[in-house]
């Protein structure tokens, strides 16, 4: 019966030494991984619905401000995804310029708004219109410049290009590449 006993006692603790020995080895098991910064940087930090953000300058003027039904703001790359943003962009005069896409990217560090789909500038005191597909705005320089074709209106006036850029600050415009216009005869009444 001692014997049966002590037989017994050790096949118990060949057990017990054998199975922490396998927790002790098991690749399943609890594991120090890193965080990889690049999938964290891809992680949004505020999704926002029915949200409006305002850009300020370095001396406090109101640069930009873009209303959106969804925001979504990744801090670590400090951009903005906006979805139909409306974007009232303002020169060193505190004019407004009209923009709006159906997509938005805006880099809040460099005050970088990119505009795509269906994109719109509009200048209300001018009553001119720019429609294209992709149109990058510089914030800090008030500067907005499209490298895909558009066309520039002013009712009943229209001209077409290949690329453009706009100074809002002296409103100025340059068509380039494959310039095209309409330009209706004055009427007297």
């Amino acid at each position: 019966m001692a014997k049966r006993f002590k037989v017994r006692l050790w096949l118990a603790g060949l057990v017990i030494a054998l199975g922490a020995l396998l927790v002790w080895l098991d690749p399943r098991g609890p594991q120090g991984t890193s965080i990889d910064p690049e999938a964290q940087a891809q992680e949004p930090g505020h999704v926002l619905e029915n949200a409006e953000i305002t850009l300020f300058g370095d001396n406090g003027n109101v640069l930009q401000s873009l209303k959106t039904p969804r925001l979504i703001h990744t801090p670590q790359q400090s951009e903005t995804w906006t979805e139909e943003p409306e974007a009232v962009l303002y020169d060193n005069e505190d004019r407004q310029w009209l923009a709006s896409a159906d997509v938005g990217t805006l880099n809040t560090a460099t005050q970088a708004l990119l505009l795509s789909g269906s994109a719109q500038l509009i200048a209300p005191d001018e009553g001119w219109q720019l429609d294209t597909e992709l149109l990058h705005y510089d914030g800090l320089n008030q500067h907005a410049w499209s490298e895909t074709p558009v066309v520039l209106q002013q009712p009943p006036q229209q001209m077409s290009a290949s690329r453009l850029d706009v100074w809002l600050n002296n409103s100025r415009v340059r068509l380039t590449d494959n310039v095209r216009g309409i330009h209706p005869p004055a009427t007297q009444p």
